[in-house]
This record gives structure tokens, C-alpha cells and sequence, in this order.
């Protein structure tokens, strides 16, 4: 395959498919975020509220991710057609999401510590202006939420435009934006984290259970602790390569391997890797008693699965017993 041919269609499946809205959408979320940050993490110091401070630090890390996220995107937009990057820049976002995920384990740590000391002494907290922050913060969480799950279903649909080729078998997994997904999950946990706020704070306020403040820090913490050791699986599986329990080798199997009948191909070896989000390569070496099969002829078979951008295919022919 011709290295430009190669780089345009990588670059059609990573950057093509509502990565304009995703971007647009990440950058504006970032924003308001770091606004809301701002305002929950003061009034958390301001109110000496334990349960504000881990949603406002909980806010920082949604801002850092989603900061990290939106200068993926524009990075990726900006060296598309840098051929130095022989696969494209997508793990970018990738390397990004790994960094905010060690991130959030330290935001977790610093919560749950914080949250200790106040259960070893308790402060007085101003409960009414805490919960109006707090009311203010799952808002924001709300509208985020709105935003990036509008991006995503509009990436997700545009692809199904675009996969149309595909077989009747074919996977949505394809077509997830890594990226997009983890900011929009990260959104809906920062969400649950404001809610145990809110919860602490009516508790205290009510039933003078100051204990409960602190308490729900710890629940937050844990909640980020969660979801950075999800963040942590899903990129790590995608920079160490570990594709080869996706459903995509199978349909590679299945496309290349046929029956006795029609030259009995197999393959020795296979290797696939993802290139982008809804991208992969293989390597495969082939065994067959077809003289006729050549690279080509596999790389047509495997043309049914426009995900895979990539192939690099080695042909072992063997004698036919007599």
C-alpha cells in the first residue's frame, strides 16, 4: 500500500468523524468547569466544608481531563498530515488520558487525607451557603454532561454514515471515540461525587450529623479512585497494544481462513494493534495450498472491514499432498 494512501485513510477514520463538534465541545466544558472549580473550591475553604473541597478538587481533575482531551484534539487536527507520525497522532489523547488518570489517583489521595483530618477534628461548616455551591456545582455537572453526550451521539451516529459497509456483524466499539468517552464518564462521576455533597451537607444541616461530611469525602475519593483505575485500563490497553481479545481478530480470522475446498488458508500469525479510534493494523502470515492467493487478494478480503487501514501480509504456499 502507498504510505500517502496509508496516512489518508488513517486520517479519515481518527479525524473526520465529529471530532469538530467533540473538540468545540471539550474546550467549552474545560471552561465552565474550571469556572465552577473555582467558585466550590474557595467556598469549600470559605464554608469549611470537607465534602465541597473533594467535589471542587474532583472538579480540578474533570477540568485537567478534560483540558487534556480538548489539546488531544487540536493537536491531532494540527499534525493530521505530519508524516512523521506513521500512524497518525490519535494516542495523543491516549498518552493524555493516561496522565489524568495517575492525576486523579493523587486528587484521591489528597481527599481521602483531608477528609481524616476533619473526621480527627471537626470544624464548624456554614451548611446553607456550602449547599447552594454544591446545588451550583451539580448544575454545571448537568450541562456537561448535556454537551458531551450530545458530541458523542453525534460522532457515533455520523460513523454509522460513514460504516455503512460494514457486515451485518460489526461492532459498535468501532466507532467509540476513547477520548470522548472517558470525559463523558468522568462527567457522570463528578455528578455522583456533587449529589454526596449535597447529601453530606443536608445531613449535617438537619441532624447536626457533622460527621457525615467527611465521610462523603472519603465516598468521593473513592468514586475518583474508581474511575481513574478504569481510566488507568482503557489507555494502558491501548498503549501496550493488548488488542488480540478484540472482536476485530476474529472477523480478520474469518474473512482470510477458508475450507479445504477453497485452498484451506490459515493463518500462522496474526498481530493487530489499534491506530486510531476506530482504526486498526495487522500483520498476518498465511498458509495456503492456493498458488493463486497473493497479498493483494487477502487485502481484498479484508476490505469488508474498512477498520482496518492497514496490512502488512505474508503468503506461505504449500504443495498439495497427493
Amino acid at each position: 500500500m502507498h504510505p500517502e494512501s496509508l496516512s489518508d485513510r488513517i486520517h479519515d477514520h481518527v479525524f473526520d468523524r465529529g471530532n469538530a463538534l467533540a473538540e468545540r465541545s471539550t474546550w467549552a466544558v474545560m471552561w465552565i468547569t474550571a469556572a465552577t472549580m473555582v467558585v466550590e473550591i474557595a467556598a469549600g475553604w470559605w464554608f469549611n466544608s470537607m465534602a465541597l473541597l473533594a467535589d471542587g478538587w474532583h472538579m480540578s481533575s474533570h477540568a485537567f481531563a478534560i483540558g487534556v482531551s480538548a489539546l488531544a484534539y487540536a493537536a491531532a487536527r494540527r499534525y493530521a498530515k505530519d508524516r512523521r507520525f506513521a500512524f497518525g497522532t490519535w494516542k495523543i489523547e491516549i498518552l493524555g488520558g493516561f496522565a489524568s488518570a495517575i492525576f486523579l489517583l493523587g486528587v484521591a489521595a489528597m481527599m481521602v487525607l483531608g477528609s481524616v483530618e476533619r473526621l480527627v477534628s471537626p470544624q464548624p461548616i456554614q451548611y446553607k451557603e456550602a449547599i447552594a455551591v454544591a446545588l451550583l456545582g451539580l448544575a454545571v455537572n448537568v450541562v456537561c454532561a448535556w454537551i458531551l453526550g450530545r458530541a458523542h451521539h453525534h460522532g457515533h451516529d455520523h460513523g454509522h454514515v460513514h460504516g455503512h459497509a460494514h457486515s451485518a456483524h460489526d461492532h459498535d466499539h468501532h466507532h467509540h471515540d476513547l477520548n470522548l468517552k472517558s470525559a463523558y464518564l468522568h462527567v457522570i462521576a463528578d455528578a455522583a461525587t456533587s449529589v454526596l455533597a449535597i447529601v453530606a451537607l443536608f445531613g449535617g444541616w438537619v441532624y447536626g450529623w457533622s460527621w457525615l461530611d467527611p465521610v462523603m469525602g472519603i465516598a468521593g475519593a473513592v468514586l475518583v479512585a474508581i474511575w481513574a483505575k478504569g481510566l488507568l485500563a482503557e489507555t494502558g490497553k491501548v498503549l501496550l497494544d493488548r488488542e488480540m481479545d478484540d472482536p476485530v481478530v476474529a472477523e480478520i480470522r474469518e474473512a482470510v481462513e477458508t475450507g479445504p475446498e477453497d485452498g484451506g488458508t490459515r493463518i500462522a500469525d496474526l498481530h493487530v494493534w489499534r491506530v486510531g479510534k476506530a482504526a486498526y493494523a495487522c500483520a498476518i502470515a498465511v498458509v495456503t495450498h492456493d498458488r493463486a492467493l497473493t497479498p493483494d487478494a487477502v487485502r481484498a478480503r479484508l476490505a469488508v472491514h474498512e477498520e482496518i487501514v492497514h496490512s502488512t501480509i505474508e503468503i506461505h504456499h504449500r504443495m498439495l499432498k497427493p
